[in-house]
């Protein structure tokens, strides 16, 4: 499988350059490939990893420390993804890691999503990969972001389809929309976009680098997508292009300080905080604004430092850091909105592993701006119990927190944290549209985490989403009731003469509704974990679910956390119910222990 050995004549190693192994007849290639490449594979999904002795890798430095008298070290490439590994032990663990984040998909297995072109002038070969349908084609060290400019992150898949999902929402509203993927790299965002919405949307692209412009318009003749003001046109067909997008070189800033975008997405290496006045500046009011940020290490209170040079927040590290780190950024969000006299709606905050996202809508005026500045407040955060509550005015801080660890404890137990976006984190109804899209364009992979958040959002264990039923259903945005007919042909509501009412279609209603308070998900979840009793088996989670439930309290799982329980009871009621049906473990202990002595007895007895 690796060469050809049923020819004649003399064939070189396809695993070692020419100076490693000379060209030889098939029966020494054969020895060499079983004892020096074959014999050390690393088996993985049906796949067999072979060593490399190519000069995949940089070259090791000599004992002077010049690396041009060096030597190439052996290696194996992940088949998951496009690292290289010199230990074979590091290689399993390295496979064992994607196992338990479960990316089993191989993806250079020869299939048609990844192929190999013709070599650059740079001597580089393009690696072509297909996600969504788009194909996009990049450099050998696309995953590592100091070497290559045409970064691509693999991981960041379900974060690409969030953001397609809130973009093809609002193209549902109004089209065509003007809008930017500020942070284009391969393109890979903004060809899912122009390829799946076609004439819904007008797409730019747009880069700082002469690299990614370049791959950008290569990618875009890759998929049959014109380059608008370009003189080249797509390659392997004589087809009409399916879409037109727009490929600007220019810094993010400028181009948003220059032109309006009904939708704007910022996916920086690092922190989005450097360009969110820019993007602010002329986003059109009831557009949406999409920010991506990949800087874990101050959101996540790793760094506090830097934390606070950012985001200007004190922060520490806590049971809810991933819900702490999305409402930061939102403060952060909502700040830039107020500077420029606009205020916003936080339809989605979504915090995994390797990113944050947050969504919100542009609201333009200074009511709008101060009714967000409002949200802004400190948090009370309890370094014992790890309770917590939003701080309001005029309050003293010993006072704010329901538990008594201040009046128990010597010394401070409390400490303020933020400021911080208090207000909700999600919107039903854009969500259950962002469930539509999703299955309307097939991305079953974000299915789950938006049932989850849809429940989250409605603070509720119900997962009933039921799809294409002709009744109307209310979706609350911004505060105003959008009725949605889901299938034609029902009438609209009529009077006791049987007339239609005035005012009203059979399409959309909008009908303006105070905003209710109770009905908001609460903010922040406890870890069942965290919280267990020591000594006492705590029940199973979706029973511990139910228990709550029945003593009168909203709950519902969170996304954030999957040990976490999103309640709008105190931590000493979740206690108190947790307490109420765990059991003690020297009961079962004490049984375990004594049909032991009961069976050991039956034996013994002749």
């Amino acid at each position: 499988m690796l060469a050809d050995l049923n020819g004649a004549g003399r064939k070189s190693c396809p695993l070692c350059s020419e100076e490693k192994f000379k060209a030889c007849y098939s029966h020494k290639l054969r020895r060499h490939l079983q004892n020096l490449h074959w014999k050390v594979f690393v088996e993985f999904e049906g796949f067999r990893m072979c060593i490399c002795h190519l000069p995949c890798r940089n070259l090791k430095p000599g004992i002077s420390g010049d690396q041009a008298s060096g030597r190439h070290v052996a290696h194996y490439h992940c088949v998951v993804c496009s690292v290289t590994i010199a230990r074979k032990t590091d290689m399993i663990s390295h496979l064992k890691r994607h196992v338990n984040k479960g990316e089993t998909e191989a993806s250079y297995s020869g299939s048609l999503d990844v192929q190999f072109e013709e070599p650059t002038p740079s001597g580089q070969a393009y690696e072509i990969m297909k996600e969504l349908g788009t194909n996009v084609q990049l450099l050998p060290n696309y995953s590592t972001p100091q070497k290559s400019d045409t970064y691509f992150n693999r991981k960041m898949k379900t974060n690409r389809q969030l953001v397609f999902c809130s973009l093809a929402v609002l193209a549902e509203e109004r089209n065509p929309l003007e809008c930017l993927d500020a942070f284009g790299a391969t393109g890979i965002m903004g060809l899912q976009w122009a390829k799946h919405l076609r004439n819904s949307v007008k797409v730019t692209i747009t880069d700082i680098s002469d690299t990614c412009v370049k791959m950008i318009k290569e990618n875009c003749e890759l998929n049959n997508i014109r380059v608008d003001g370009g003189s080249r046109t797509p390659r392997g067909n004589d087809a009409q292009p399916i879409a037109t997008v727009e490929v600007v070189k220019m810094d993010a800033n400028v181009i948003m300080h220059l032109r309006p975008f009904d939708y704007i997405h910022l996916d920086p290496f690092g922190t989005a905080v450097n360009y969110l006045d820019a993007a602010f500046r002329n986003v059109r009011n009831m557009g949406i604004i999409s920010v991506t940020s990949t800087d874990t290490g101050s959101l996540y209170a790793k760094s506090p430092n830097v934390t606070q040079r950012h985001y200007s927040c004190h922060i520490v590290r806590t049971e809810y850091y991933k819900e702490l780190a999305a409402r930061m950024v939102l403060a952060s969000v909502a700040r830039a909105a107020a500077r420029c006299n606009k205020g916003m709606e936080v339809l989605l905050a979504v915090a995994l592993e390797h990113f944050v996202l947050v969504v919100v809508r542009v609201l333009r005026g200074p009511t709008q701006a101060d009714e967000s500045a409002k949200k802004l407040r400190k948090l009370v955060h309890c370094q014992w119990c790890e309770e917590r509550v939003f701080l309001k005015l005029g309050n003293m801080v010993d006072d704010t927190l329901p538990c008594n660890c201040h009046g128990s404890l010597p010394g401070k137990t409390a400490v303020l944290l933020g400021p911080l976006w208090s207000g909700p984190l999600f919107n039903t109804g854009f969500l259950r549209r962002m469930l539509s899209a999703a299955v309307q364009h097939s991305m079953d992979d974000i299915q789950p985490l938006v049932k989850t958040l849809i429940c989250e959002s409605e603070c509720t264990t119900l997962k009933s989403l039921v799809h294409g039923s002709s009744a109307l259903t209310n979706q609350v945005e911004c505060g105003v009731v959008i009725k949605t007919l889901q299938e034609g042909g029902e009438a609209g509501p009529t009077d006791q003469s049987g007339k239609r009412k005035l005012g009203e279609e059979s399409g959309n209603v909008l009908k303006k509704i105070k905003p209710d308070a109770s009905l908001e998900h609460p903010p922040f979840y406890y870890s069942i974990h965290r919280h267990s009793i020591r000594g006492m088996n705590m029940p199973k989670l979706n029973k511990f679910l139910q228990y709550l439930t029945e003593a009168g309290f909203r709950v519902s799982r969170t996304h954030f956390d999957p040990t976490g329980v999103r309640t709008d009871a105190t931590l000493q009621q979740f206690k108190s119910v947790l307490t109420k049906y765990s059991v003690h473990t020297c009961t079962t202990s004490t049984t375990t222990h004594t049909h032991t002595q009961t069976s050991v007895s039956t034996e013994s007895t002749p």
